[in-house]
């Protein structure tokens, strides 16, 4: 019973960093913006909290840094692709590139490093930021589907002319979606270097990104089905890493590419209704915006 506990609450705190994410990207797309580049803002963020954690020793100031550096990143791109119109695939996938490229050449003088964390044990023993998360994703569900400013995101998703025509300045929605978005991914990246594993390693990411964005489509693009997607990803993750350790007769290439696999598999699952995807996915996404057309 002890080890199922133990798997259990390693399993959320696995899953703690794509639930963060998740939530960055639902808020990002419940706007009409869709924003590939998730894995590059994680990178980004973990070596920017790795790096201050080891110049402060505070792991508040590193996750609140990593998520910064997220942010101001996520800006740029959300000039590029609302005021500018560039292709939002593309301009994200150009993100993730340069946020991979960028954290190993900065993170070049802190692969010898690492943090002294005091490790916690036992199923309520999680660091902070995991409760956080949980209170984020009820906080962004009330904020979504109970609130006025929640409608209008959702309306400027929807149909951001009818929001125009209303007079709400869907660029700067979008905008301030697009930031608070990314700094939510940037808290996910920074918890992964500073929290989960920490020490500086390039790449260390390892697929983060894009398993959250599968995730926010397994979600449905609602904050609470994200969460249990989330601690369902890392349970699995965590499995794998558990059946190692118990020596299972399985090559370690596979049961490596367990949580990738299961990622492959949620997402040809959910391919199979396309009609409840686009039921529930924005209208907008994905799709420029011309005030003055």
């Amino acid at each position: 019973m002890s080890e199922l506990f133990l798997l259990l609450g390693s399993s959320i705190d696995s899953g703690t960093p794509l639930l963060l994410a998740a939530l960055g990207l639902i808020i990002n797309e419940r706007s009409g913006v869709i924003n590939l580049g998730a894995e590059g803002l994680m990178l980004i963020a973990a070596i920017t909290g790795f790096a201050t954690a080891l110049a402060t020793k505070n792991d508040a100031v590193a996750l609140l840094a990593g998520a910064g550096a997220a942010a101001l990143f996520a800006a740029f791109f959300g000039f590029l692709v609302i005021w500018l119109n560039a292709n939002q695939y593309a301009t994200g996938l150009a993100l993730s590139l340069f946020g991979a490229g960028f954290s190993a050449f900065v993170g070049i003088g802190y692969t010898q490093e690492s943090l002294a964390i005091a490790r916690r044990h036992g199923f309520w023993a999680h660091h902070y930021l995991v409760y956080v998360a949980v209170l984020l994703t009820l906080g962004l569900s009330w904020f979504l589907f109970r609130s006025k400013a929640g409608l209008v995101l959702r309306a400027v998703g929807e149909s951001p002319e009818s929001a125009q025509a209303l007079g709400y300045p869907v660029r700067l929605i979008r905008l301030a979606a697009v930031i608070s978005g990314g700094a939510l991914v940037g808290l996910a990246g920074a918890f992964v270097s500073v929290v989960s594993t920490p020490l500086w390693v390039e790449g260390m990411i390892a697929g983060k990104g894009w398993i959250a964005l599968a995730l926010t489509t397994f979600a449905t693009w609602r904050p609470g089905r994200a969460l249990l997607g989330a601690y369902l990803f890392g349970g699995v993750t965590m499995l794998q890493l558990h059946l190692q350790g118990r020596g299972v007769n399985l090559p370690v290439e596979l049961l490596t590419a367990l949580p990738y696999l299961a990622t492959v598999f949620v997402l040809v699952l959910i391919s199979r209704n396309p009609r409840w995807i686009a039921a529930n996915m924005p209208t907008s996404l994905g799709k420029p915006f011309y005030p003055g057309a």
